[in-house]
């Protein structure tokens, strides 16, 4: 089970960073990405990312 949340963890985390990235306009990868420069996409990337540090938490202990 800690494995698995483990592995949630950092791909939640992965994806949040993406989504503040793309929604702060830091990454523009794709191209046609509707999230480009929209910041409430930025909100739930760190949502998402916070989210990914608590199972990477649980997971560990």
């Amino acid at each position: 089970m800690a494995r698995l949340l483990l592995i949630v963890g950092f791909l939640a985390l992965a994806v949040g960073l993406l989504w503040i990235g793309q929604g702060t306009g830091a990454i523009t990868w794709p191209q046609s990405s509707f999230m480009i420069n929209q910041l409430q996409w930025a909100g739930y990337g760190a949502v998402l990312g916070a989210l990914g540090l608590i199972l990477i938490w649980q997971g560990k202990s």
